[in-house]
């Protein structure tokens, strides 16, 4: 058993704060960005667009994030006091929510660009599990989506809400939506796959699934709960954007004159 008592802020400076939560974005955007253009993106042209497309990226996620955490999982808190909407820096961003405007801002800058959309939503699902890492490692530090009590010798005790003995929910999620999930797709990448679009629809289904599962081991949102008893707001999303991957895998093969793979 581990007792967790970490501080949220990172560092400080006079009066400014560091915190982890920000961190953890920073270092995900520069690593996710730096192993594409490195290893993934072989043509100029397309790292210059690339490097061009960030802003855009970062745009998606911080509005999708926290709009679909605002929306989704707290808007009676959030109605009641409309500027708590703009203060990111005390956490509440949600995964699907950035999901949703990262395909956006995807599908504009590949418009205005007049690129292939898959492509680009590729490389962000190659280097997402990275961000991902680093993010569940901050909601560790942060004593946020914490798991359910349990006995296991790996319990962790969030001093900061109680003493009871949870499940390291947040390390789970590291692990398997950030660490393995990185390693999958990229031996698909390596190994199977020939077209965009392919990479997204593995990244959905198998972070959906990995989701779905280490959810069982996580406190639900105590404002929410369980539906029916049984399954998280998160888990229930999960299933939508599971069966959204098998369903775009579908169509993509069904597309017989699908754009070869060319950045790699």
């Amino acid at each position: 058993m581990f007792n967790n008592n970490f501080d949220p802020v990172a560092f400080s400076f006079l009066i400014f704060e560091i915190r982890w939560y920000s961190i953890s974005y920073i270092l995900g955007i520069l690593l996710g960005w730096a192993y594409i253009k490195k290893f993934i993106i072989k043509e100029n042209r397309i790292k210059i667009l690339f490097d061009n497309y960030i802003s855009y990226l970062i745009i998606g996620i911080i509005l999708g994030g926290r709009l679909g955490y605002v929306l989704v999982y707290n808007l009676e808190y959030y109605l009641s006091d409309l500027i708590k909407i703009i203060y990111i820096w005390e956490g509440g961003m949600s995964f699907h929510g950035g999901v949703v405007g990262v395909i956006i801002a995807s599908y504009v800058f590949c418009k205005i660009h007049k690129l292939n959309t898959f492509t680009f939503l590729d490389f962000i699902s190659l280097s997402a599990p990275i961000g991902i890492f680093f993010g569940r490692l901050a909601n560790f530090l942060n004593s946020e989506l914490y798991g359910r009590q349990t006995d296991i010798l790996w319990s962790v005790k969030f001093l900061k809400i109680d003493n009871l003995n949870r499940h390291p929910s947040q390390i789970y999620e590291a692990i398997f939506e950030g660490l393995i999930l990185f390693i999958i797709l990229n031996f698909f990448l390596k190994s199977l796959i020939r077209s965009p679009g392919k990479i997204s629809c593995f990244f959905l289904i198998f972070y959906s699934l990995f989701r779905f599962i280490i959810e069982f081991t996580r406190e639900p949102d105590l404002h929410i709960g369980l539906i029916l008893g049984i399954l998280s707001i998160g888990q229930v999303i999960s299933i939508f954007t599971l069966l959204a991957g098998f369903v775009l895998y579908y169509l993509l093969g069904k597309n017989k004159n699908e754009e070869k793979i060319r950045y790699r």
